[in-house]
């Protein structure tokens, strides 16, 4: 069962644990709720049939005592149950996700945005806990609680008891059978949601692109027009979730209504007697409140499950496994017949063969779009091949856990990613516990000490939102400083040099040559300057090796790599 809750409700062990608690707990405040009835019921009895003997007052009284205490015991117990796991996995939940996240491969983020994954992060979590709260241990508490009484009411009287409870089960499923129409509307309420988060992140990433082309007007009109449907699908997914519950709500109260003609047929024709009549009505009155609000339930319990697969999803998408321990003897990093494709379907790189050896640069030039960025990600398993092998050390990259591996990488990217943090702390992610001395030596060898000695607060200047107060080449910088620290056996570079102009990318790589000794070096570029001295350099052109060598040999060769410098050369010569 718990096994059951877990995968239904997307909940860890002990969650799955507390919500049954949670519901014992609803079962028994409903039950506490019903106790005043029989005192009620009794002392009405005795009214009726010539007063309360002497003595049983002081038996109510104590009885009313009792039921006032069970009440609160009850409802505190009840309230410990419900809100204070409520958050407590609420927390797991969202720490679980990350982590999985972290573990999944990167192949999963190619069909998911980042709004996307924050909605399920943040909204769709807050939405399990208001059903682990609110819906579903007051719906369960109300249904086992109503089942325990309309046992009991049976043995007062079958007619009477059948008069009342006839209108549950068809309430029950009026609103059952609102769960596929709730599906639909639930998906295209958050796809307006999703649509929207993206409108307005992308409107505050691109404000200055769209200020420089005047498109402001013309991009608000669209994004008011996607906040506009996110209001218009709120109010279809009410009016359609309201339609089912509102009308099993009537049906529910027509069993007052049954209950008060059953009982005058009844009464006249003296099967039953007031006091039976009198304590019918009080019960339905009071057992159809509760009741009400299990429908409003149910009908949330079937709107979350659009929020719970969402986070299933996440839960449930398989991660890469491997040893933990580093077997590889050297870092010649080994490509053989490697294929791969992305979920598109359309075929990246096709029996891709090479070595880069420990010691030498191994350089991937070609046409964009060829297949080197997929190279490099490949080598690190950021993504796992469909065919093929590619060893480290002789070591199997597919069979050894992303981070154990990813131990051996100092990885340099195109598109650097900073921190709102201080220079200092954006290089130290390349080697966790740092000192300030270690983390200084690497920012001058990436040069950084040229723009960094001039802030006012120096390394310790912070520098916004991803680096927003640095240009481009300085943010590049930054990430270099973390590979010098990281000092691991192999680099991977895109595009390292990218963002720097001329001078700094001849400091850089000046500074590169003393940390690539002894290492196997990947770098990806597209200025063949960078690459000419490249110990081997690696064309692939649509997704597939057509040339392998140094540069004076693919010069000879007259093949892409030769034209790719010639046209590099003619463009030096170009002018306004």
């Amino acid at each position: 069962m718990i096994e059951k809750l877990q995968k239904k409700y997307a909940l860890s062990r002990q969650g799955a644990v507390n919500l049954i608690k949670s519901c014992i707990a609803c079962v028994f405040q409903n039950i506490s709720f019903m106790l005043p009835v029989w005192i009620l019921y009794s002392i009405v009895n005795d009214l009726i049939n010539g007063g309360i003997p002497r003595g049983r007052g002081i038996v109510y009284i104590a009885g009313c005592v009792l039921c006032i205490v069970f009440i609160l015991v009850t409802t505190w117990i009840q309230y410990n149950a419900v809100f204070l796991s409520t958050y407590v996995e609420s927390g797991i939940r969202r720490i679980s996700l990350a982590e999985k996240l972290r573990k999944i491969p990167l192949s999963y983020f190619g069909k998911k945005d980042l709004a996307d994954l924050t909605s399920t992060i943040m909204a769709d979590c807050t939405f399990l806990e208001q059903a682990f709260s609110h819906f579903i241990p007051e719906l369960a508490g109300s249904l086992i609680s109503t089942t325990l009484i309309a046992v009991s009411l049976l043995f007062f009287n079958v007619k009477m008891a059948l008069a009342a409870l006839w209108v549950l089960p068809v309430s029950f499923l009026i609103v059952g059978f609102s769960s596929k129409v709730q599906d639909k509307l639930k998906g295209r309420q958050i796809e307006a949601n999703m649509a929207c988060a993206d409108g307005i992140q992308e409107c505050i990433e691109t404000v200055r692109d769209l200020k420089a082309n005047n498109a402001e007007k013309n991009y608000m009109k669209g994004l008011e027009e996607k906040i506009h449907n996110v209001e218009k699908r709120a109010v279809i997914s009410e009016l359609g979730t309201a339609a089912f519950v509102v009308s099993a709500t009537l049906v529910l109260k027509l069993g007052i209504a049954t209950v008060a003609l059953t009982g005058s047929v009844l009464l006249i024709k003296g099967e039953i007697n007031v006091i039976t009549f009198f304590m019918f009505l009080l019960v339905v009155s009071r057992l159809y409140d509760p009741l009400q609000g299990a429908l409003q339930n149910l009908a949330a319990v079937i709107s979350a499950r659009t929020n719970i697969a969402r986070m299933n999803e996440i839960l449930n998408h398989s991660v890469q496994e491997g040893s933990e321990e580093l077997t590889n003897k050297g870092c010649d990093i080994k490509f053989e017949n490697v294929g791969f494709s992305y979920n598109t379907g359309e075929t990246v790189l096709k029996n891709v063969s090479f070595t880069a050896k420990q010691g030498e640069v191994t350089a991937l030039v070609g046409p964009s779009g060829g297949g080197k960025t997929t190279v490099s990600r490949l080598a690190s398993r950021f993504w796992d091949p469909q065919k093929g092998k590619i060893t480290i050390g002789g070591m199997d990259v597919s069979k050894t856990a992303p981070e154990t591996l990813l131990s051996l990488y100092s990885i340099v990217f195109q598109d650097v990613t900073l921190f709102n943090n201080t220079i200092m702390e954006n290089i130290r992610i390349g080697k966790k516990g740092a000192s300030d001395e270690e983390v200084i030596r690497a920012a001058k060898l990436a040069n950084c000490d040229e723009f960094a000695e001039k802030l006012p607060d120096k390394y310790n200047t912070m520098i916004g939102e991803n680096g927003c107060e640095l240009s481009g080449g300085e943010r590049q910088r930054i990430s270099i400083a973390r590979a010098f620290l990281k000092d691991a056996p192999v680099i991977l570079m895109d595009e390292a040099t990218s963002s720097l102009d001329v001078e700094n990318e001849t400091l850089i790589q000046s500074a590169l040559s003393k940390l690539i000794k002894n290492k196997t070096v990947m770098v990806i570029a597209h200025r063949m300057r960078t690459v000419m001295n490249a110990d081997k350099i690696v064309v692939l052109d649509k997704g597939t090796v057509v040339e392998e060598g140094n540069a004076e040999e693919l010069k000879k060769r007259n093949g892409i790599f030769a034209e790719m410098v010639r046209l590099q050369s003619e463009s030096k010569d170009w002018t306004i």
